[in-house]
């Protein structure tokens, strides 16, 4: 003789279901009444304007902006390099972070206190923590990198 596939939680989770879609219905027909009585419909349509609210007016056609498909860009859009690492190509830093057993390390340069990563290949002299060095910018994988760091 075969058991039953029925089993006491499939029961439950039957029953536990079907009594949130009953609620679900019943929450349903409260807000249909309550509309009823109090003669409130409610925004039938909702538009955006321009600034990105809600209105319930539609908005202006005259004031439509056209959009060629071919100016959409998808993705992240690429970065200029046109920044001031092409007009002053040797900078000036100090060392906030070198490990010379892992071979990387930190420079925060003097003018913009922005922090570049320096390879141990890209060094022309040993350098260590809180040293002043010379340096200059090159893109690698991650960003800029700093390369031919020398000692001030």
């Amino acid at each position: 003789m075969a058991k039953s596939q029925q089993t006491y939680n499939k029961s439950e989770r039957e029953k536990k279901r079907l009594k949130k879609k009953e609620e679900k219905q019943k929450k349903k027909n409260a807000r249909k009444a309550e509309a009823k009585e109090s003669g409130k419909t409610g925004i039938q349509f909702a538009y955006v304007d321009y600034n990105g609210n809600l209105t319930d007016t539609p908005p202006d056609p005259s004031q439509k902006i056209a959009v060629e498909a071919e100016n959409i860009t998808l993705g992240i859009p690429k970065k200029e390099d046109v920044e001031e690492e092409e007009f002053d190509p040797i900078r000036n830093g100090k060392v906030s972070f070198f490990d010379t057993s892992k071979g990387f390390g930190f420079i925060i340069d003097s003018e913009t206190q922005e922090k570049y990563f320096c390879h141990v290949s890209g060094l022309i002299d040993e350098i260590a923590e809180n040293d002043k060095v010379s340096f200059e910018l090159e893109k690698g994988m991650k960003g800029m990198n700093a390369v031919r760091v020398k000692k001030i």
